[in-house]
């Protein structure tokens, strides 16, 4: 009996699976294409500066509001002279496991990606140039202060050029060149990029850029992606003003102001305790100094020799040495600002514009501010008891020795060594209580015309 169903059923199931078989395998394109039915928006990220923490975070939080937002989309406006690799990684990390479409446009006209920006560009499902741009010297500089010696600048180039040869491979862009970028610094213009397979487009703008995009197919880790860009619609994605402030304090030349403010502020407070103010703005930029410095490679050597060349000026102040320790500050304060950044790139550099006008303002600063302080410290009190010694006062009564003495236009008792009669000038010896101990004081008389 089960034999008998079983002849009957089979080919009756077979009929049914054949024909929904072959219209699965006609769909699959079209499932797997996942954006192909319509054009929707793209979300257009600018960074254009140093590839550090904060180009990371920005960069990722664009592709995350792209991806939630159903963009089918992200294309990054890059302008960079490189930077940390750590950084570079996350980025390249985010694009890759990406699951829409990202395309790096190195832009505007003038632009560049360099070094870091290079594996950035690399790693892109689409990658752009505009034209007068150039991408290229990825060679690894030293970022733990001075030359690398030889095997460990072969290890760093080789892990580099392994890096850069996947990525490139992964998208099927020129390998070999990939290779010299790291090896020998190689760069080229966006035409040579286009001739040598390093990217795919050249666009004047974000618009040419999506017209020329339009059909092309890409492929993500969710599927195979075909970009109807003709109607698309273009949605910024601002870096926000708390990532545009930790820009700006990445920037060495802020880190080395914040730092030497910082220093300045809270030893100018311990000269001057109870001032408030200086110790009040030391602390805040010491505080966002420190942020600076930590995604910056730096040599505590020189912050040390920075903060010496500070203490020498405030000691200028109060000790004698005839401008040695002037001498010395200046020096301290040049020698830590060219060691402070250890890297030979040159994005990490402190300009000269900054180290010179800053050693010279915090020589006149702190000499001026600890010299007041060191001033206003030896001058006699000027209130209280103390700041009765020495003032004169003027004889209400006889002063036999016991009488009143008119001073500060109070009338007080005062005790005189010599006699004196109402009317004449007394200097204060010294005060017991509510008693002042007085001296007259000898009026030179005029000289009478002839």
């Amino acid at each position: 009996m089960c034999g008998r169903y079983s002849q009957n059923v089979l080919p009756v199931i077979h009929k049914l699976m054949m024909p929904m078989l072959g219209v699965a395998l006609a769909l699959w394109p079209i499932i797997t294409d996942v954006h192909a039915a319509q054009a929707g928006e793209f979300v257009v990220a600018t960074y254009e500066g140093v590839i550090n923490p904060v180009a990371a975070e920005y960069l990722h939080d664009a592709l995350a509001s792209a991806q939630s937002s159903g963009a089918h989309g992200l294309i990054v406006k890059l302008d960079t002279p490189g930077g940390l690799d750590t950084s570079m990684r996350l980025i390249v990390k985010d694009i890759t496991g990406s699951s829409i479409p990202v395309i790096v446009f190195v832009a505007p006209s003038g632009g560049r990606a360099a070094s870091a920006g290079v594996f950035i560009t690399m790693a892109a499902h689409v990658a752009a140039m505009a034209p007068g741009t150039n991408i290229g010297a990825a060679h690894p500089v030293a970022m733990g202060g001075g030359e690398m010696d030889k095997m460990m600048k072969e290890k760093v180039e080789n892990d580099s050029v392994a890096y850069i040869k996947s990525i490139a491979e992964q998208h099927g862009r020129n390998v070999s060149w990939a290779e010299d970028a790291v090896r020998k610094s190689v760069s080229v213009t966006e035409q040579e990029a286009l001739k040598l397979k390093i990217v795919e487009l050249i666009a004047e703008d974000i618009p040419a850029l999506l017209k020329q995009l339009n059909g092309r197919k890409i492929a993500v880790p969710i599927g195979s992606v075909t970009l109807t860009t003709e109607a698309a619609t273009i949605r910024e994605f601002p870096m926000g003003v708390r990532l545009e402030l930790l820009k700006a304090l990445s920037d060495p030349n802020i880190a080395y102001l914040l730092m030497t403010i910082g220093t300045i502020g809270i030893l100018a407070e311990l000269y001057n305790p109870g001032a408030i103010l200086p110790g009040i703005v030391g602390a805040i930029s010491l505080i966002l100094a420190f942020y600076s410095l930590q995604s910056l490679p730096i040599n505590y050597a020189g912050v040390l020799l920075l903060i010496l060349g500070i203490v020498f000026f405030i000691l200028e102040a109060t000790v004698t040495s005839y401008g040695l320790l002037a001498i010395g500050g200046v020096a301290s304060m040049t020698f830590g600002s060219l060691m402070l950044i250890k890297s030979d790139a040159e994005f990490f550099q402190i300009s000269w514009a900054v180290i010179i006008p800053v050693i010279l303002t915090t020589a006149t600063v702190s000499l001026f501010i600890v010299g007041m302080g060191v001033h206003a410290m030896r001058r006699p009190p000027q209130t209280g008891n103390e700041g009765m010694i020495g003032s004169i006062g003027i004889a209400k009564t006889a002063l036999r020795p016991d009488g009143k003495l008119a001073i500060h236009g109070e009338l007080w008792d005062a005790v005189s060594d010599a006699p004196a009669e109402p009317g004449t000038s007394a200097k204060v010896l010294r005060v017991e209580g509510l008693t002042l101990y007085v001296t007259p004081v000898l009026q030179k008389k005029e000289a009478s015309p002839c």
